[in-house]
């Protein structure tokens, strides 16, 4: 009954996971959740009142496809302002969250057979999406050796002539990896003369530590703007999760105009009122609320990271960007799912298994939480690996 290219897809283990730990909190039982790539403050006030404001003045038609001229008009301000980027919004499409604009990417652009390049570990829907739309991934491994980060060797010999794209994130969900300039110089002399397209997910840019600052992939050389689409959004830094508002931005004509006629037979256009909201942090009239967020969250990377790197038996590299920890737990337990189980079971807590992102032997924890919670969580992580059997 189901069409084939349907049972290729594999449910999202962090949806999954979230879910389950909803459902045993509304049962009752003590559970603390570290599973969901959610931030967990509100949204800034000047957003909430843009909204406001387009309810009340009635903006509840449909737009274009690809977004109202305002809102695209705003994404190429940010990419210009903050990117280095020269978009036009011709060359812009909104997409409902950037999930969505990666679906539509691979929809466009991918024929049977079609390989895909995906640095491991990796977000758990990348591979979904390259799988339904008839794509092959290809993944490169990487560990804490190379900061989970692939090499300009790695890169270049994972390239065959079936190699289509380049999916890349910088920050890095699940590990936290941030790319510097000079690392992407080097991947981006690799790709010269070939004929492989770059997918960069860039949600995480403005969640880094240590005073890092943020390189554009597409900002990296002609060249590389020429071959890359970029995909951003507002969930992440903006804590606008619900809102569903991605972009993607590409130099590509005819890939763009693929994307709109796709979307125009799918969503058409994303809500109006989230597209009103969206204008004022994107032209950034919210930026010192997303510092204090960021700032936030570099304390709270600091204190996990401090409290689980004094659990005998697992380790974990620190992020420099996103609200994650990638916890190798191989010392104690190899197998992931058996893990991140036993541990929700005897001590409430839910993270998510490695097995997900392409590794196992780790689990990813977002500290996208209060402190509280992130030090009674982290003692429950401690008694359980002390007594692990």
């Amino acid at each position: 009954m189901l069409s084939k290219r349907i049972q290729v897809l594999s449910p999202s283990l962090t949806l999954a996971i979230t879910a389950l730990a909803r459902d045993l909190k509304a049962q009752g039982r003590d559970i603390l959740s570290f599973s969901a790539g959610e931030p967990d403050f509100d949204i800034p006030q000047r957003v909430k009142d843009a909204a406001i404001e387009a309810i009340q003045n009635g903006f509840s038609k449909y737009t274009a496809v690809a977004g109202t001229p305002e809102v695209l008009k705003a994404i190429a301000g940010k990419l210009k302002r903050e990117n280095n980027l020269d978009y036009k919004p011709s060359q812009i499409v909104v997409n409902v969250g950037a999930k969505h604009s990666l679906f539509n990417i691979f929809q466009a652009i991918l024929n049977e057979g079609d390989e895909v390049i995906i640095p491991s570990p990796y977000w758990v829907t990348y591979p979904e999406i390259v799988k339904y739309s008839g794509g092959t991934p290809v993944f490169i491994e990487t560990d804490e050796a190379t900061g989970f980060k692939i090499t300009p060797a790695q890169l270049k010999s994972a390239i065959t002539p079936k190699t289509k794209v380049l999916l890349f994130n910088t920050p890095s969900n699940p590990t936290g990896a941030v790319y510097s300039k000079v690392e992407l110089e080097g991947l981006a002399e690799v790709l010269k003369g070939t004929n492989v397209l770059v997918v960069s997910d860039e949600m995480y840019e403005k969640i880094l530590f240590d005073h890092l600052k943020f390189t554009s992939v597409a900002s990296i050389s002609e060249d590389m703007f020429n071959r890359t689409i970029t995909v951003n959004g507002l969930s992440k830094s903006v804590s606008m999760t619900g809102w569903r508002f991605g972009y993607l931005a590409c130099p590509i004509k005819e890939i763009v105009d693929a994307i709109v006629d796709l979307q125009g037979q799918s969503t058409s256009n994303i809500n109006s009122i989230t597209q009103k909201a969206a204008i004022p942090a994107l032209n950034g009239l919210v930026d010192d609320d997303i510092e204090n967020m960021r700032a936030a969250f570099e304390r709270r990377r600091n204190m996990a990271y401090d409290l689980l790197n004094n659990i005998k038996g697992i380790s974990v590299m620190k992020p420099e960007g996103a609200f994650y920890l990638y916890v190798n737990t191989k010392a104690v337990e190899n197998d992931s799912m058996k893990f991140c189980a036993k541990l929700l079971e005897e001590k409430g807590v839910a993270v998510v298994p490695g097995l997900g992102f392409g590794s196992d032997g780790y689990f990813r924890l977002s500290f996208a939480t209060d402190d509280t919670t992130i030090q009674d969580g982290i003692g429950r992580i401690k008694a359980f690996v002390e007594n692990y059997k």
